[in-house]
This record gives C-alpha cells, structure tokens and sequence, in this order.
C-alpha cells in the first residue's frame, strides 16, 4: 500500500515538474525568443507591415481598403471615389454577427463554383462597372481589356493589390480625375510596381494604398 502511494506520488510530482518545465519553455521562453528575432531581423514585418503617411499609420502592406464616396441616403453599398485607384472586389468579405462588441470585417472567399450564376452576374456587373468607370473620352475601354483581377476578388477578399495591367487601365481615368497628364501617372504606376519574389515566385503586382498615397502627394 506505501508502495503503491509512493508510486503515484513520484508520478504526480514528476508530472507536475514536466508541465512547470514545459510551461516555461514553450509559454514563456519560446515566445520571447522568436519575438526578439522577429523584432531583430524583421521587425517591419513582425509589427504588421504598417504604411504611413504624413507621421500616421493609414494601413498594411497585406490588407486591402476601400477608395469609396460617402455612402448616400438609401445607398447599401457606396460609389467608388474615382480620382483614386480601386482595389479588386471583395465579393467574399462577411460581416462580424457573433461578437458586437467589435466591428469586423471577415475575411473570406466567394464559395462560388466558375458556372454559378451569381458568380457570373458578379462578373459580368464588375466588368461594365470597370468599362463605364475607366472609359474617358477618346479612349473607350474595351470589355476584353479587362483583366481577371478587376472582376473577381481574391480568396481572401482582402487582397491589397492588383496586377499591373489592372493598375495601367485606371491610368487615363486617374489622371483625368486628378488634372495630371496621363505620362506622369503611368510613370507613378511604373515606380509602384513590384516584380515576382526572388525573381519567380507569384506575379507582378501594384500595392493600391502605397500608389494612391503617392498619388495624394503628387496632386497636392
């Protein structure tokens, strides 16, 4: 009978030690050690990506915004505000019904197969929308210039960047909107453009909040 209560004790005791040890190791040390090389190495990165502008802290790098008008009396959804660049859709963000507390926005994809209507009639009022907005006159956009990512949103629906053929269409209905001649915005648009990772991994792409803060400092 001793035996066996001193058994469960050493077990007891040499279960407890193994959790105090691996509480502190993997709760306090682990932690610690991968923030400070975090914050050592990258800490731009590790703190969020941030971007500001003006001493203000206006975004991330890897989130996406919106560039839209006042929403209106009897509007659901606001007009784009023209004189910037528009991000792509967010067709798949929700909205946060489960704790009011906080206003959220949830990140998500469509869910939509590529012969569901819905899709397709996104798609398709998307596409006119890019037409009607981006056409100036003397120079009609055509619906086949209209690349994928300006009619479809990206999985998360948080994509904070588009491709640069998608930025180059904006160019003539920017610098309109803006009274700039249309060589100075492609220039700017041909600065904010950066090429695959390591030379072959993704695809070119144009950050709209860094483009259109820049955007902002030349029309001032």
């Amino acid at each position: 009978m001793n035996n066996s209560v001193g058994n469960t004790a050493r077990l007891l005791w040499a279960g407890l030690r193994a959790l105090l040890v691996l509480t502190v190791v993997c709760g306090v040390l682990y932690p610690l050690a991968v923030t400070g090389v975090a914050q050592g190495v990258f800490p731009h990165q590790a703190n969020g990506s941030e971007i500001s502008a003006n001493g203000k802290v206006v975004g991330s790098e890897l989130i996406g915004q919106r560039y839209d008008l006042p929403l209106e009396k009897g509007q659901e959804t606001a007009a784009p505000d023209l004189k910037w660049f528009q991000p792509r859709p967010s067709n798949g963000l929700g909205t946060n019904s489960v704790n009011t507390q906080y206003k959220l926005i949830l990140s998500g994809a469509t869910n939509r197969s590529g012969d569901n209507k819905e899709l397709i009639d996104w798609v398709r009022t998307a596409k006119a929308a890019v037409v009607k907005d981006n056409s100036v006159p003397g120079h009609p956009v055509s619906p086949s210039d209209v690349p994928a990512d300006a009619v479809t949103s990206s999985g998360s629906g948080l994509d904070p960047a588009v491709s640069p053929a998608y930025a180059q269409l904006q160019v003539r209905r920017v610098a309109e909107r803006n009274h700039l001649s249309v060589d100075r915005v492609e220039k700017l648009v041909e600065q904010h453009t950066d090429g695959r990772i390591l030379g072959f991994v993704g695809e070119p792409r144009v950050n709209v909040l860094q483009l259109n803060i820049a955007l902002k400092e030349l029309v001032k």
